[in-house]
């Protein structure tokens, strides 16, 4: 294990996307991504993810020289199209069009269609928060989740997030997928060869399993049973269906062979200016939090992230050796 600088292994990431075959602003957004992403301790959309993606370029499954587009605009909404390239710049140009419209309009719609792996979600709000805004991000994915009563992957593990900005202190950051565990975490035990534990997920025949690699070709439980499933697909419909993207079920697993991923993502702003008013807001928040943490052990949402990313910025992030070593190989550095 090592613990290496942020700015390194930006550098080193950004450099093993280029060489996989993506233009410039799409190498970095995406290693800015991932790697924030790792720093956060959200290690299943962090630096496990760079092999895949340098795959999935080369492969042609994600186009590397894409450049996202505004196809449509009205009042507060805005329609995106990533063009079949990485998400991360789509994502960017999203967030900027969310806080503008808001701006206009009090609330915004942003949605982005012909897309590839969100990543971590909250990620993408943190400019809308630092604007004063309220964010929320959703996005679909390959299948994962069965529909209630059915045995096949049918709905994503479809993700929401939500971010709730204060005046004197890190934002409350809301991020969770609607499976009991994220399918990055499988993704990790499968790569490892560990068993998962009962009740995460099921195989393609219905059957609770514990064999990682059974997970990813079978199903994901959803969080809350039904209610998880009705959430799941909600998400498909704002993704999806106000987006012209594919549904999750038309997207094939972006862990095997399969057709080009056209994910739809939704990002919204709300301007807190626009209703009780921004001080209102910044007040009210924090008596709730004062409440909250009246209770002793109570951790607000986000809490932990922030925490691991400033102390990542500060003494670097902790790698495995095996982990840098794929990084560098896969930058094209010849580790001396």
């Amino acid at each position: 294990m090592a613990q290496i600088p942020v700015e390194r292994l930006v550098e080193v990431t950004a450099r093993a996307l280029k060489r996989a075959g993506a233009a410039k602003v799409m190498a970095q957004s995406t290693a800015q991504a991932l790697v924030a992403a790792e720093a956060a301790g959200l290690s299943g959309h962090g630096l496990s993810r760079v092999a895949l993606y340098c795959q999935h370029l080369k492969e042609g499954r994600a186009d590397g020289k894409a450049k996202p587009k505004i196809i449509k605009r009205k009042g507060a909404t805005a329609l995106i199209d990533a063009g079949g390239g990485l998400a991360f710049p789509a994502c960017a140009q999203a967030a900027r069009e969310a806080i503008t419209r808001a701006k206009k309009s009090g609330v915004s719609f942003v949605g982005v269609t012909n897309s590839h792996h969100m990543g971590a979600l909250a990620y993408h709000l943190a400019p809308i928060a630092q604007a004063g805004m309220v964010g929320l991000a959703f996005t679909n994915s390959p299948s994962a989740i069965n529909a209630w009563g059915g045995k096949r992957a049918f709905y994503g593990t479809n993700p929401v997030a939500a971010i709730f900005p204060r005046k004197d202190a890190e934002p409350i950051v809301v991020d969770l997928s609607l499976t009991e565990v994220t399918r990055g975490k499988i993704m990790m035990y499968a790569k490892e060869n560990k068993p998962i534990p009962t009740g995460w997920a099921v195989d393609k025949d219905g059957h609770p399993t514990t064999d990682a690699k059974a997970a990813l070709t079978g199903s994901l439980n959803a969080i809350g049973g039904v209610k998880g499933a009705a959430l799941a697909m909600m998400v498909e419909v704002l993704c999806v269906a106000l987006t012209g993207a594919a549904f999750s079920f038309e997207n094939e697993s972006y862990f095997e062979p399969g057709n080009n991923p056209r994910i739809g993502h939704a990002i919204l702003a709300i301007d807190p200016g626009a209703l009780a008013g921004s001080d209102a807001y910044f007040s009210r928040l924090e008596v709730m939090i004062r409440e909250m943490l009246r209770d002793e052990g109570v951790r607000l949402p986000g809490a932990r992230r922030h925490k691991l990313a400033a102390a990542a910025q500060a003494q670097g992030v902790v790698v495995a050796d095996t982990q840098m070593a794929e990084l560098l190989w896969l930058a094209g550095i010849k580790i001396l």
